[in-house]
């Protein structure tokens, strides 16, 4: 299988606000695709270890970023974004939260578009929009073999207000709105996945309660069975099935599995 791949990531998700938003189009999405809504992450589950864990497969006992400051690891492994680039295909990211420029090595990357999330909660919702058109629009005009577009206003907003606020819920409803728009407009040949780095309690996260370990997972394109709920799936899984439906071959280090091995 040798198809394209979306990856959008809307941080601080939790798989009760995805329910409890108001937008109808999540319960769209698992119907076409398929869905987990007892995902787990990784402990800390703080934002960039959970993407590390992602981006490497791997838990954070491994890549050794424990912490929202990054560290370069002992023994490198080679992230989703390095994997591409050695394949190489073409990888985008769209992003708010500048830490995750670490996520892949210099030169994995053919293009990536950073924009402030230091805004009041109400200009990030036109913020995340209009990130989302400029991501929309390079699809469209560019159609990487991979793109990645991290939504950060949901969980900006939980630490400011609380996580399940009205404030929470609505920048929610904002993100899903964007997933939408970039599901109607990909070009053909692509899959989606859409998921979480982590949930939140209070205006906090980072413990190890189901509050903050548990995600959502959306995989949708033809691979994907519609309507299955998916079981057992963690963020480690991630990588490794994108890697698949791009025709690439996992780096030995990665621990995650394809999660259509089970389809």
């Amino acid at each position: 299988m040798a198809s394209k791949a979306v990856l959008i990531l809307i941080d601080g998700m939790r798989p009760d606000g995805v329910q409890r938003c108001g937008e109808a189009f999540p319960k769209e999405l698992a119907r076409e695709g398929s869905a987990c809504f007892r995902g787990r992450t990784v402990m800390p589950s703080i934002t960039l270890p959970c993407h590390a864990s992602l981006f490497f497969s791997v838990d954070p006992e491994r890549h050794g970023i424990l912490t929202n400051e990054w560290r370069p690891m002992a023994r490198p492994i080679d992230s989703l974004g390095d994997v591409t680039a050695r394949y190489f295909k073409r990888a985008a990211m769209f992003y708010n939260w500048e830490p995750l420029r670490d996520l892949n090595r210099p030169g994995s990357l053919c293009y990536s578009h950073f924009q402030t999330l230091d805004l009041p909660w109400e200009k990030i919702l036109e913020s995340e929009r209009d990130m989302t058109r400029l991501a929309v629009d390079y699809l469209q005009k560019e159609e990487p073999d991979f793109l990645f577009l991290y939504l950060g206003g949901v969980d900006n907003t939980g630490h400011q207000f609380g996580w399940m606020t009205d404030k929470y819920l609505r920048v929610l409803a904002n993100a899903w709105q964007c997933v939408k728009q970039v599901k109607e407009s990909l070009p053909q040949g692509y899959h989606l996945v859409v998921t979480a780095d982590h949930g939140g309690h209070d205006r906090d996260h980072g413990l190890d309660i189901p509050e903050d370990m548990t995600i959502p997972l959306f995989f949708w394109g033809p691979a994907f069975a519609p309507g299955k709920e998916l079981e057992n799936v963690s963020i480690k899984d991630i990588a490794p099935t994108i890697a698949y439906l791009m025709g690439m071959r996992c780096p030995p280090q990665w621990e995650g599995r394809n999660v259509l091995q089970d389809q």
